[in-house]
C-alpha cells in the first residue's frame, strides 16, 4: 500500500512540475537522415520592448568558443497571435526580437546537427544526441524559469537524459535552463541498462555496436560509485546516466550535471589497455559530478554561456579530477596497483620530456585554456591543466600527508570545498589556501608560489621516496639514441609532428612540419624510422634529407642518448614501516610489492 501511495505522489509531483513549465521546447526529429531538425521555443509573456534570445557560444566542459550558431537557419519569431515579429542578429549567438506590446514570443528555426566529435549535436538515421548548448536557444530574462522539452522522434527510438521524464517517454522537464543545458539527451536506437549503487539509481545507454562487454562495464561502474565516500560526504544527485557512443572515430568525454557522454571508436573496448582508457574516463567524469558540477571556481559561477569565463584554477577543476580518477579505480579493485603505477610513470615521463614545464605555470595554463591550440608550441612552451594539474595535485597531496603526519590528504581539501562552496557559491584562491591552512596548520603560500603561480619541475625521486617508491628504467642501465623529434606515422607519413626544444633536432634547425625523405642518402619509411635511427649510436652525426616548405634540404643531426626502456615505478629495497604507512594513507592499499620488488598478484 505504501508503495502505491508513493507512486501516486511521485506522479502528482511530476505532473505539477510539468504544469509549471513556462518555457517550452519542441523538436521534430522525424526526418533525421540529412542531420536536420526543426526547433520551436515558446517564451512566456514579457512587457519589455524587446526579447533577447541566445544560443551559447561554448558548451560546459570544453573551454573554447565554438561556432554553434552556424547550424541555425530559417530563424523566425511570432507573437501570441501568430503574427510575425521583427528581429535582428546582434551578436554571434544573439538575436533581438522587437516587441510593440506585452506578448508571449514563439521562436522557430531549422537546426543542422552533424558534429559528433565536439559532443554538442549529432542527428542521423539511428539517433540524435542533443546538448542544449548547441540545440536549444534561451532568453536571459527567462533563464531561471521551469522548462519542458518534447521530442517528435521516429518509431522505435528510445530517449534518455539525466532530466526527469515529462508527460511521455520522449519528453523531459527541468527547473531551469541551467539544468537543461547540463543534461544532454540521447534518443534513438540504443541499448539500456539500469543498476543501483549506494542508494542511487544509475543508467547506462549505448549507441552504436562495438566490442564492449556491457555487463562488465555495469559491474565496474557499480564498484566505482561506492568509492565516492572516500572523498565526499554525500551525493549531489539521486540518478545518474552514463551515455556511451561506440563510433567510427570520435573519441572524448564530457561531464554534465547528472550524466556524462563518453565516445570511443567502436572496437576500442576489448583489449585491456583500451578498456582501462574507457573505465578511467568514466571515473573521471563521475568525479566531475562533484568537482566542477557541484563546486567550481568563482570564474565559472554562474556559467556565462555567451563569453569565455576566466579562472586560474582550471588545473584544480580538471587536473585534480584526473588525479583522483585512477585512485577510485584502485580502491574499487577495478585496476591493479601495477596498472595504477604504470599510468603514473607515463605521466611523469611525459612531464620530464616537456620543456614547457619550465616556462608556463598551471595558473597561467588555466587562464590560457580558452586559447590553447596544443601541438608543438604547447609542448615546448606550455603545460596542460590535465597532466600538469595532475602532478601539482600529487605534490600537494604528498605535502599534506607529510605535514599532517598521515592524518589528512588532498581528499580533505575537496571534501571541504564541497561542504563550503556548493553552487551557487564558488571558490577562489584564498578559499583554497584557507582550507589548506585549516587542515595542516601551516601557511601554504610558499608552496602555492612555487607550484602554482610559477612554473614547477618536481623532484620525483624525493617525492616518491616518501611512499617507498622509486623511478626505474630497468635493472641494467642501458641507453639508446635520441633525436628529439616525432613523426606523425599515420599512412606512412614522415612529417614531423613535434620537435623537443631540448633535443638534437631542434639544435639542428629541424622544425615541426618538415617531411623526412632519407637518412644518410637512403630512403626511410615511417614504419622503419625508429629502427633506422637505432642503427646509430649516441653522438653519431647523420645526414637527414627533408622537405622544408617544399624545398629539399640536407641537415646534419648529431644524435644524443636517452635511457632505454619504459620508465617504471618500483618499490625500494627494504621499505620502512613509515613509507608503507605513507602509501596506505595516500592510496588506501597495503604495500603491493613482494620481497623481490615484484607486484603481488591479486587472488
Amino acid at each position: 500500500m505504501k508503495a502505491t501511495k508513493l507512486t501516486v505522489l511521485s506522479a502528482c509531483l511530476l505532473f505539477s512540475a510539468s504544469s509549471l513549465a513556462e518555457v517550452t521546447y519542441t523538436i521534430d526529429l522525424t526526418q533525421p537522415e540529412h542531420h536536420l531538425a526543426n526547433v520551436n521555443v515558446s517564451f512566456p509573456q514579457t512587457s519589455k520592448d524587446h526579447l533577447t534570445v541566445n544560443l551559447p557560444v561554448w558548451r560546459t566542459g570544453k573551454y573554447v568558443v565554438l561556432p554553434l550558431a552556424d547550424g541555425v537557419r530559417s530563424f523566425n519569431a511570432t507573437d501570441d497571435n501568430g503574427q510575425a515579429l521583427q528581429w535582428q542578429r546582434t551578436e554571434t549567438g544573439e538575436w533581438q526580437v522587437q516587441l510593440s506590446k506585452p506578448t508571449a514570443v514563439n521562436i522557430s528555426y531549422q537546426l543542422y546537427a552533424n558534429d559528433l566529435g565536439t559532443r554538442v549535436r549529432h542527428i542521423d538515421r539511428s539517433h540524435a544526441y542533443l546538448d542544449a548548448s548547441g540545440v536549444f536557444m534561451y532568453s536571459p530574462e527567462f533563464r531561471s524559469e521551469p522548462i519542458s522539452v518534447s521530442m517528435d522522434v521516429p518509431q522505435g527510438w528510445n530517449s534518455y537524459s539525466g532530466m526527469n521524464k515529462g508527460t511521455d517517454s520522449n519528453s523531459f522537464i527541468a527547473k531551469n535552463y541551467d539544468v537543461l543545458v547540463d543534461s544532454p539527451i540521447e534518443t534513438g536506437e540504443n541499448s539500456h541498462y539500469r543498476f543501483k549503487a549506494d542508494g542511487r539509481e544509475y543508467e547506462l545507454v549505448f549507441w552504436g555496436e562495438g566490442n564492449y562487454d556491457a555487463q562488465q562495464i555495469v559491474k565496474d561502474l557499480t564498484k566505482i560509485s561506492s568509492q565516492a565516500e572516500v572523498i565526499w560526504d554525500d551525493y549531489p544527485f539521486e540518478r545518474y546516466v552514463y551515455m556511451v557512443h561506440a563510433t567510427s572515430g570520435a573519441r572524448g568525454a564530457t561531464e554534465h550535471l547528472n550524466s556524462t557522454i563518453i565516445q570511443l571508436p567502436r572496437f576500442n573496448f576489448r583489449e585491456r589497455k583500451d578498456y582501462l582508457r574507457f573505465i578511467s574516463t568514466a571515473s573521471h567524469e563521475f568525479i566531475h559530478t562533484w568537482n566542477v558540477k557541484a563546486y567550481r571556481p568563482q570564474g565559472l559561477v554562474p556559467y556565462d554561456y555567451q563569453n569565455a569565463s576566466m579562472t586560474e584554477l582550471l588545473w584544480m577543476a580538471e587536473g585534480s579530477t584526473s588525479y583522483f580518477q585512477n585512485q577510485l579505480l584502485l580502491r574499487a579493485d577495478v585496476i591493479t596497483p601495477k596498472e595504477f603505477f604504470e599510468d603514473l610513470a607515463k605521466r611523469i615521463n611525459g612531464n620530464l620530456h616537456k620543456p614547457g614545464r619550465e616556462i608556463q605555470s598551471v595558473a597561467e595554463a588555466s587562464l590560457n585554456e580558452w586559447t590553447n591550440t596544443g601541438g608543438d608550441y604547447a609542448i615546448n612552451h606550455g603545460v596542460n591543466i590535465y597532466s600538469e594539474g595532475y602532478l601539482a595535485s600529487l605534490s600537494l597531496d604528498f605535502n599534506l600527508i607529510k605535514d599532517t603526519q598521515l592524518a589528512h590528504s588532498y581528499r580533505d581539501v575537496h571534501r571541504q570545498l564541497y561542504r563550503d562552496h556548493k553552487l551557487p557559491n564558488g571558490y577562489n584562491v584564498d578559499d583554497v589556501k584557507g582550507i589548506l591552512k585549516s587542515i595542516s596548520g601551516k601557511d601554504y603560500q610558499p608552496w602555492w608560489q612555487q607550484h602554482v603561480t610559477q612554473p614547477f619541475s618536481l623532484d620525483f625521486d624525493s617525492l616518491l621516496a616518501n611512499a617507498g617508491l622509486a623511478l626505474s628504467n630497468g635493472k641494467e642501465a642501458k641507453t639508446t639514441v635520441y633525436s628529439g623529434m616525432k613523426i606523425s606515422g599515420s599512412h606512412d607519413d614522415l612529417t614531423i609532428s613535434n620537435v623537443n626544444s631540448k633535443g638534437p633536432a631542434w639544435a639542428a634547425g629541424i622544425v615541426s612540419g618538415d617531411e623526412i625523405v632519407a637518412i644518410n642518402g637512403l630512403k626511410v619509411t615511417a614504419s622503419g624510422f625508429k629502427k633506422r635511427l637505432e642503427d646509430f649510436k649516441p653522438k653519431d652525426t647523420i645526414m637527414v634529407t627533408l622537405f622544408n616548405n617544399d624545398s629539399l634540404k640536407e641537415v646534419k643531426l648529431t644524435l644524443a642518448e636517452q635511457p632505454k626502456g619504459d620508465l617504471a615505478i618500483v618499490g625500494v629495497d627494504a621499505p620502512t614501516d613509515e613509507q608503507k604507512a605513507f602509501l596506505k594513507a595516500w592510496l588506501g592499499i597495503d604495500w603491493p610489492f613482494d620481497e623481490k620488488g615484484q607486484f603481488v598478484k591479486a587472488d
